[in-house]
């Protein structure tokens, strides 16, 4: 099998797991428990805590565990909507955000809030002039991705935090595909939550965690227990939050590493494509993107039949969104860097990750070079 649907999801690290397995049957423990077990529970997943939070030079009780990227979404704009409309009802994201983002918002538009979608240009970025001009008095959170889960681009958060900030308004990022694969300092941007997903960087599915800078107000998404300070109900997914932690760990240890690997055989796929198979284009920035994407499009292929036809070669890509891939309508991604629905509809999306070799790289380009002459052929 060769797997280049890294963005979807990664593979837990070995040491994850052995990490995580104790947890399971052995220190099972409540971590509210008053017992001795239990106290001791509960300092690992401080210590943990602590890790996260020098990882993106935060404090430790900013740091919220979570189940994951889309709970800490929608728990940022629902916060907003609940502990803000007292200022205002306006909302600003962007087009390209993930579903998450854009679902909520269509959910607080149904209860009388408005939504500016900002519009991004030709390699997905947001222009901070085009932020600042959709900014209005009642504007009541910024939220804009940090790198973008189809096509990679990563956004100049900073400068866009800086502008929120400037207006006072509390400013979002989804982090989720940034986390552990690039830098992220929010002591030199003005970010005021973050979002990140552990399965995205070697840890286990179902776990997360939400930065919400001291100070900004946040209202709990779930109610019940006084754990996580009061603001998120639940008994701790000890288990997941130790995988997540080594996992944190181990990839920010090989960041460097890792992001140089897979920049070197996306680059080399990237530039076979488009120097060997007529008709294709880059979709998104050619240098200001994560370093395992690639997002292409073929034009006059369709891109569903070509992953499949990959998939008999045990060869795994995506067209786009995991959480997206039972819909057949083109990517509202590349629809919103302005593609036409042929060349949408013929995009591939194939992230890298360091278990990748060159190798499987060099087959991957000749599977589909194959395919797309195949199907040009009968078209």
């Amino acid at each position: 099998m060769i797997y280049l649907d890294h963005a979807a999801t990664t593979a837990v690290y070995p040491e994850v797991i052995r990490e995580m397995t104790p947890y399971l049957h052995e220190y099972y423990y409540n971590p509210s428990g008053a017992y001795k077990e239990g106290r001791l529970l509960h300092k690992k997943l401080d210590e943990i805590r602590i890790g996260l939070a020098e990882s993106i030079h935060a404090k430790p009780q900013e740091i919220i565990f979570t189940s994951g990227g889309t709970e800490s979404d929608n728990w940022v704009l629902v916060n907003a909507a609940r502990t803000l409309s007292g200022k205002g009802r306006h909302i600003i994201t962007s087009a390209m955000e993930h579903h998450a983002i854009l679902h909520t918002c269509q959910f607080l538009e149904s209860c009388g809030f408005e939504v500016t979608y900002l519009t991004v240009n030709r390699e997905g970025f947001v222009e901070p002039a085009v932020l600042e001009q959709a900014i209005r008095p009642d504007t009541i959170l910024i939220s804009v991705m940090y790198a973008n889960n189809e096509i990679g681009t990563l956004q100049p958060v900073r400068e866009l935090g800086q502008i929120a900030q400037k207006n006072s308004i509390p400013f979002h990022t989804d982090a989720v595909q940034a986390y552990a694969h690039i830098p992220i300092d929010v002591s030199e941007a003005p970010i005021d939550f973050l979002s990140v997903s552990a399965h995205k960087f070697g840890g286990p599915k179902g776990v997360g965690f939400l930065y919400a800078g001291e100070g900004t107000p946040l209202s709990p998404l779930l109610y019940g227990g006084a754990q996580e300070q009061g603001r998120r109900a639940g008994t701790e997914n000890v288990a997941g939050i130790v995988g997540m932690g080594k996992a944190a760990q181990l990839s920010l240890e090989h960041m460097n590493e890792y992001a140089l690997q897979e920049s070197v055989l996306r680059d080399h796929l990237m530039h076979r494509i488009l120097s060997e198979i007529p008709m294709t284009r880059l979709n998104g920035s050619s240098k200001k993107r994560l370093p395992g994407n690639l997002n292409v499009s073929f034009q006059g292929i369709d891109g569903a039949t070509l992953i499949a036809m990959l998939e008999t070669k045990d060869i795994y890509v995506s067209g786009g969104s995991a959480c997206s891939s039972a819909d057949q309508a083109p990517s509202h991604v590349l629809h919103a860097i302005g593609l036409p629905d042929d060349m949408a509809l013929g995009a591939l999306r194939i992230t890298v990750g360091h278990e990748n070799t060159m190798e499987e790289i060099n087959e991957t380009f000749e599977n589909i070079r194959s395919f797309v002459q195949e199907l040009r052929q009968i078209s």
